[in-house]
């Protein structure tokens, strides 16, 4: 699918698109474009993959459209993974997220129509399911627009994928705590009763690789994944690093955090269907007659909404996903 093509990745120099150029490169691209604003974090990658000829890295921001629109020129595939995500910062400044999440999103929307991209997929996240925070509202928006783009050309595909709390991505959670046992501090949670989903980067990575592959537009694909209380994922890494408890240190709950997130809610499970066995797949409310026909042949979930809470990983599942992200030996 991707031999001999140019593809654009949004925000490439972070960790979900440092991961996903790694792959890619496998597949023996023409060109892959890193768009992203940060030029220190360009120089970075540049070195870490050895100034490959394949990447050619271009500074831009989502949120100016012609740089948007001169990044898609004579690209096949798109990977759309700028997106402002810390969720108190999002509250903060909620004008800044509404520029890089929707009116970004909408750019290459629009660059990728223009010039007839094969393919656009989108990266979201559980936050978007039932949003409460300005993080999840934002990124809520950009699904629907992916997939109502969808109508706007008969050549560009979008589709979503929708995924859960990645292992060891830029500002997440366990090398916060790492760090913090490391130094022989309290680790702070924000609430003892919290859960989350849970995956590591390579099984995101897949998940959007493979959505890439087998999807035909308009749909959102989920990755079954367990989940585990915050509690429960501290402890099982400080136990693990010093051989001994560690202190735990509640601050309360963050502006904007949900105490359990939801990856598909009661309103979207009667257009859910079983994809194998790792993944879901959630169609519209009023899908195309190209996606119903392709899908029908699927079953659809039993379940009423897939929560975080309902499933949980025992301690020694836990310490087995860290070990598989490379947080554990």
């Amino acid at each position: 699918m991707f031999e001999g093509s140019n593809i654009l990745v949004t925000g490439g120099t972070g960790s979900w698109g440092q991961e996903l150029t790694r792959s890619l490169l496998l597949h023996k691209p023409k060109q892959i474009r890193i768009f992203s604003r940060n030029e220190y974090a360009q120089v970075q990658m540049q070195r870490s993959f050895q100034y490959d000829g394949a990447l050619k890295f271009i500074i831009g921001d989502v949120r100016d459209y012609e740089a948007v629109q001169e990044a898609c020129r004579d690209v096949d595939f798109v990977f759309h993974l700028a997106a402002l995500k810390h969720v108190p910062i999002c509250e903060w400044q909620p004008q800044e997220a509404l520029k890089t999440n929707v009116l970004g999103t909408e750019n290459v929307i629009r660059a990728s129509v223009h010039h007839g991209v094969k393919k656009v997929m989108d990266v979201s996240t559980d936050k978007a399911v039932d949003p409460i925070n300005f993080y999840g509202m934002t990124k809520a928006l950009g699904e629907k627009l992916m997939i109502r783009a969808n109508d706007f050309s008969d050549r560009t595909r979008f589709v979503c994928i929708r995924g859960g709390n990645v292992l060891g991505t830029n500002g997440s959670v366990v090398p916060f705590f790492k760090k913090q046992i490391a130094d022989g501090q309290d680790v702070t949670i924000t609430s003892k009763q919290m859960t989350r989903f849970f995956l590591t980067l390579s099984d995101a990575i897949a998940l959007l690789l493979n959505a890439a592959r087998v999807s035909i537009g308009g749909e959102m694909f989920v990755m079954k994944m367990n989940a585990c209380r915050i509690l429960d994922l501290a402890e099982v890494l400080g136990e693990s690093m010093t051989g001994q408890p560690i202190r735990i240190k509640e601050i309360g709950i963050r502006p904007g955090e949900k105490l359990h997130e939801v990856l598909v809610s009661s309103n979207e499970s009667p257009q859910t269907y079983l994809y194998g066995s790792e993944y879901f797949v959630i169609l519209p409310n009023l899908p195309s007659q190209a996606l119903d026909q392709h899908y029908n042949r699927f079953a659809r979930v039993s379940f009423h909404q897939y929560e975080s809470n309902q499933s949980m990983m025992l301690r020694s599942e836990i310490a087995k996903l860290l070990q598989r992200g490379g947080f554990l030996p």
